[in-house]
């Protein structure tokens, strides 16, 4: 399984979103994370800026918001509805799409189960567990 380290993972989108506006090829998943790049206009000035935030930490006790973890996020949840992995979780979508009426707002909603659920996981020692994200979703 691939595991990127941070930097990689960073780095991965810094390439995107440069490829991206200078209109070159990019590879499906690539183009999957331009898209989530487009549709958050916040980044774009992180992300024009790699040898700036490469190495920046973002620290939620001092109110910060990491970019990179929420847009990793966005192509996790893209994935998983590709695949409807857990399965269900696309009918989840789809009953936050058609409530909100914004495909954006409906993957910040299961983004924030999956964070709660990879959260959950780390703090037990564990691997995630579907049917907490499952039933995080239940609830929204």
């Amino acid at each position: 399984m691939f595991n990127p380290s941070r930097d990689q993972a960073r780095r991965f989108f810094f390439d995107a979103w440069e490829k991206h506006k200078a209109s070159r090829p990019l590879t499906p998943l690539e183009a999957m994370a331009a898209d989530v790049v487009i549709a958050h206009p916040e980044y774009h000035a992180v992300l024009d800026h790699p040898e700036r935030n490469l190495d920046r930490d973002y620290l939620p006790e001092s109110g910060d918001i990491n970019p990179f973890l929420h847009l990793q996020l966005h192509l996790a949840v893209e994935e998983q509805l590709s695949i409807d992995q857990p399965p269900g979780i696309l009918a989840h979508y789809h009953r936050l799409l058609s409530r909100d009426g914004d495909a954006m707002a409906a993957q910040h909603h299961i983004m924030e189960c999956l964070a709660e659920t990879i959260w959950q996981a780390q703090r037990q020692g564990t691997g995630p567990d579907a049917m907490v994200y499952l039933g995080c979703l239940e609830r929204r």
